[in-house]
């Protein structure tokens, strides 16, 4: 078996790589710490499963998804977040996604979920299990819904309080362009400015520290 597992946080990876070893000794494992190194790493060599970090220097994650479902379509690629799952569990899924974990899994849960992909199946929580269910006999869209997954990206770095310039230096996009999503996402929202956008993405469960939506 052979795992790349892409994550700019080194000790993360160690960690990582570590436990799955230790539960499969004999499989090989392959690093890359940017999107353009997992990307490259995914166009040199034949990998049987794909452990991704959805926030990477470079284009964003789920850009990485949709260009491997593109180009690779048999690699099953597992997404690790740190963001709210019933969020970023169903863009991943979305976009070709084979499975989602919160970084703050447990071990076992890793594995289980690299098992369950190395097979050919999937693997989501069951809170992004009853979301899915939910979608299906939903007739309106929450607001959040309508969000693009690049405006996404922009979102998640408004809350944690970078600058335009910043975002668009590790989304690979001009400034301006950040800003037009910036300006998107609070009409989708229905907000008129930054601290209503904040209460609005805590209150509906859109990033960490929030509640998760669905929830009293």
């Amino acid at each position: 078996m052979r795992i790349l597992v892409a994550d700019d946080h080194a000790a993360l990876r160690k960690g990582l790589i570590q436990i799955l070893g230790d539960e499969f000794p004999d499989a090989e494992f392959g690093e890359a710490a940017s999107t353009p190194e997992a990307l490259s790493s995914v166009a040199r060599s034949r990998w049987d499963v794909l452990v991704l970090d959805v926030f990477m220097p470079g284009r964003s994650g789920l850009d990485v998804l949709h260009e491997v479902q593109r180009e690779h379509p048999a690699l099953p690629v597992l997404v690790l977040s740190s963001a709210p799952e019933e969020q970023m569990a169903v863009r991943v899924l979305r976009a070709g996604g084979r499975g989602y974990l919160n970084k703050q899994a447990a071990p076992e849960e890793l594995v289980l979920a690299v098992r369950r992909l190395v097979a050919g199946g999937r693997y989501i929580s069951a809170a992004v299990a009853e979301r899915l269910a939910a979608d299906i006999h939903r007739t309106d869209r929450a607001p959040e819904d309508r969000i693009s997954d690049r405006e996404y990206d922009v979102l998640i770095g408004l809350m944690a309080g970078k600058a335009v310039k910043e975002i668009a230096g590790e989304l690979n996009l001009s400034p301006k362009t950040v800003s037009t999503y910036h300006t998107r996402i609070w009409e989708k929202l229905g907000v008129d400015n930054d601290a209503d956008l904040i209460r609005y993405a805590l209150g509906h469960g859109l990033v960490e520290g929030g509640r998760r939506t669905g929830q009293p």
